[in-house]
């Protein structure tokens, strides 16, 4: 593959590209331990866009890695995971946000929607258009009785995805700002993002 751009997004700060069909976008946990929030749409008709239960029911699982694929509202691939080295990626947990910050922890800090509100104006896009996301680089155990938690960051430094756009996709991401639940080990940190043709 031949690498087109390069970008490191600073810790808690959103971002979002276009990827065309057959480019791979690689995300890379610089420093480890570092959940991020991820979103697509189809990059020609932003109404089509990820979609949580197609996702998990076509892959049978709830944590994602190599060979599943991120599936739209319309049952159509979005993106392919090619290589990973952390494997299991949540599919649940969805993104922090102030008002949620508030319920779950008594402070309303600014979270993930937040970024991704900001990431998505450019586009014309809002609030009405996230849906759950994928967590790169987080887990959320669920156990047999159904409790589920976030559970500590656990990737390593240098952790990477790459996901392979099966159609003109636009991929955006917050790099999750989170300090009040142990999904960046309280210690939000920058990562990188490689695109490849």
């Amino acid at each position: 593959m031949r690498e087109i751009h390069r970008e490191t997004i600073a810790a808690r700060a959103p971002w979002s590209r276009i990827i065309a069909q057959d480019q791979t976008l690689r995300i890379i946990d610089s420093h480890g331990q570092q959940a991020v929030d991820f979103l697509c749409y189809n990059a020609r008709d932003f109404f089509e866009r990820y979609h949580a239960p197609n996702t998990i029911k076509k892959a049978g699982h709830i944590l994602l890695t190599t060979g599943d694929l991120l599936y739209s509202d319309r049952a159509r691939p979005l993106f392919a995971i090619t290589a990973d080295t952390f494997g299991g990626h949540d599919t649940i947990g969805g993104c922090c946000s102030a008002p949620s910050n508030g319920m779950l922890y008594g402070v309303p800090n600014p979270g993930c929607r937040e970024n991704f509100l900001s990431a998505l104006e450019p586009y014309g896009l809002g609030w009405r258009d996230i849906v759950p996301n994928v967590n790169w680089f987080m887990t959320v155990p669920v156990g047999a009785a159904g409790d589920a938690a976030i559970a500590l960051g656990s990737s390593r430094p240098g952790d990477h995805v790459d996901i392979k756009a099966q159609m003109d996709v636009l991929a955006v991401i917050s790099n999750c700002p989170q300090m009040l639940n142990p999904c960046n080990n309280y210690d939000p940190t920058a990562i990188e993002v490689v695109v490849f043709e």
